[in-house]
């Protein structure tokens, strides 16, 4: 009786979970099928996979739509961006960390409180920073560039702050090993910090790179030129015409959505670990 009421309760338990996940799957396995298929059949609501995912792609990929220029410019800015974040973050959380002082902890408190701010309560100082830039003939790093897009997020307070809480596992005696071997900070960041926390690197790079690849509200400011638009603002472009074509705007969406997953699925154990707080 017991062994068929534990099986009963397993089966429930199964089949909970496969309805939830097919609950959860839906969305993507909508969005492939509404890629092989025409803007009319999307709006008929049809669910079955079409013949038109080649036609889709040849319109998606049109010189019209430059679609391939924004893949380019978002791979360039999540790129770079990440690399960058990485770096400048990771060193200032290693810094509030291992580095005492008296006013260590207003500072970082101040830091935090930052976090408090939305973005786009920064929007306006920032465009009118970056658009004095131009005024004063320096275009190459005022708006519609990469550097306007890159600059505002290359230090984050939640970065720093992931940063400064995953090296309090960082091992002391490494570091004070370090320090009678003669290695200067320098160097013990870059030969002895940065190997032992890959797994914090991996997890900031997934969050960097995925926040950075989806961004829309600030480029969408920022990048003025049709050459400058990265992959959400062309996404959205299309979805804004008075007469969408909803299987090539899936295609897209597809295409977008690819590098982030292979970056997630990758790199997933990383990021686990790296969330966890774990040094390996």
């Amino acid at each position: 009786m017991r062994n068929a009421k534990t099986v009963t309760l397993r089966v429930l338990k199964y089949i909970l979970l496969l309805i939830l996940s097919l609950i959860s799957v839906f969305p993507f396995l909508w969005m492939i099928i509404c890629a092989t298929n025409t803007a009319v059949d999307v709006n008929r609501g049809k669910l079955t996979f079409g013949t038109h995912l080649i036609e889709n792609l040849t319109a998606l990929f049109s010189p019209d739509l430059n679609f391939p220029r924004a893949l380019l410019n978002s791979a360039v800015v999540a790129v770079i961006t990440t690399v960058l974040a990485l770096l400048i973050s990771s060193m200032a959380g290693y810094g509030f960390e291992v580095f005492r002082s008296r006013g260590r902890d207003r500072v970082f408190n101040f830091l935090l409180i930052s976090m408090m701010i939305p973005f786009c309560a920064l929007m306006i100082p920032l465009y009118r920073m970056f658009s004095a830039l131009n005024r004063a003939g320096l275009t190459a790093i005022g708006l519609d560039t990469y550097v306007s897009v890159i600059v505002p997020v290359i230090a984050t307070a939640f970065l720093i702050f992931f940063f400064r809480q995953n090296t309090k596992s960082f091992p002391r005696d490494i570091l004070e090993a370090a320090r009678i071997d003669g290695l200067n900070e320098l160097s013990i960041f870059f030969r002895m910090y940065m190997p032992v926390m890959k797994s914090t690197y991996a997890a900031g790079a997934i969050i960097t790179f995925m926040n950075s690849w989806n961004s829309y509200l600030w480029p969408l400011v920022a990048l003025q030129s049709e050459n400058m638009r990265t992959v959400p603002l062309v996404l959205s472009a299309m979805g804004s015409s008075y007469t969408p074509d909803y299987g090539m705007i899936m295609a897209g969406i597809i295409i977008a959505t690819l590098p982030t997953a292979l970056i997630f699925f990758v790199m997933q154990k990383q990021f686990v670990a790296g969330m966890l707080g774990s040094v390996k």
